[in-house]
């Protein structure tokens, strides 16, 4: 009877073990330490051999010059680990078993990230380790309340050791002029998509754009510039901003001067705004440099003969006398 119950918990446990192996949830992939590049700078010292110690500047074909050695060992994109392997390897030429210490004591070869534009923290950041852009943005104080909602993320220098997932934007012209870009919205980080938030690498430039401004003007309570938030201003939420209308405002005839592409003439929408308030009419989304003009209403026969009998605004009233 013992028997047969441990055999059921043996076949259980080789059972979960084999479901445990197939989970593909569980990764063993461990990253790779700092990989050195050109204008790093490397020390090597060689335990009860002074003579072997050395400190040499990774120079642009990514090799080092090593004492008794006599060609150059290629370093770039390799760990401190495995540039000391080799070296060792290579000094038992000369020892019988040397024991080299090597570390790094510059990192010359990979430039800060620069983010700019409309962050409340712009600055330079050195990167001690993976990052990517909605963490950067957030490290830099997040976005102030004039973004546009785009970012730019300029790439003048390719990976220097390109690992997994990190490729070369490559050139936005045909003659490689231009420094490769791409852009994305704040709006797909935020929602987590992962192609919407790309891996940061040394030397990138991020620009955080500033909203599009448009202009109201006229009849309202506090005309001026406002910038359009992400996702859009419609004519309404405009008004709003400007703190509504003044009394006197023509609200049946609201103007938008808009750029027309090619000519210095603007092209003039005419908006009833009286129908967009009611629902019966389609809200108007504003444009990049729109001009809105609340014009003033044309007053009625009543509006001028009771002026006239109470006199305007600032002048002496007209007296009324009595039959």
């Amino acid at each position: 009877m013992c028997s047969i119950k441990y055999l059921s918990v043996l076949i259980f446990a080789i059972f979960v073990s084999g479901i445990c192996a197939q989970d593909p949830a569980i990764s063993t992939e461990t990253p790779k330490g700092y990989m050195l590049g050109p204008g790093d700078v490397v020390a090597g010292k060689v335990l009860g051999e002074p003579q072997f110690d050395f400190e040499a500047t990774i120079d642009a074909d990514g090799k080092i010059e090593i004492p008794f050695v006599e060609k150059p060992v290629h370093a770039k994109c390799k760990t401190e680990g495995e540039l000391r392997n080799e070296v060792t390897e290579l000094l038992k030429k000369y020892l019988k078993t040397p024991q080299v210490s090597l570390r790094v004591t510059a990192r010359n070869s990979r430039p800060p990230v620069t983010i700019y534009g409309e962050v409340r923290s712009q600055g330079k950041f050195d990167l001690t380790r993976r990052m990517y852009l909605l963490e950067l943005i957030a490290y830099s104080g997040g976005e102030t309340e004039k973004s546009g909602g785009m970012v730019q993320v300029f790439r003048p220098r390719p990976p220097i050791c390109a690992e997994p997932g990190q490729t070369d934007w490559g050139a936005t012209s045909a003659d490689g002029s231009s420094v490769p870009s791409r852009m994305y919205s704040l709006a797909s980080l935020r929602q987590g998509r992962e192609e919407a938030n790309p891996e940061v690498l040394p030397g990138d430039i991020i620009v955080v754009g500033k909203a599009a401004p448009v202009y109201i003007t006229g009849e309202v309570i506090k005309p001026g510039e406002m910038n359009i938030p992400e996702g859009g201003l419609p004519l309404m939420q405009a008004v709003a901003m400007a703190s509504g209308m003044n009394r006197e405002a023509k609200t049946k005839e609201v103007k938008i001067y808009r750029r027309k592409p090619g000519s210095s003439e603007p092209q003039i929408v005419a908006v009833n705004y009286d129908q967009i308030r009611k629902g019966r009419q389609k809200d108007v989304m504003l444009e990049p440099f729109d001009i809105v003009e609340v014009g003033k209403a044309n007053k009625s026969i009543g509006q001028i003969f009771m002026e006239l009998l109470t006199g305007l605004p600032g002048r002496i009233p007209i007296p009324i006398r009595p039959l």
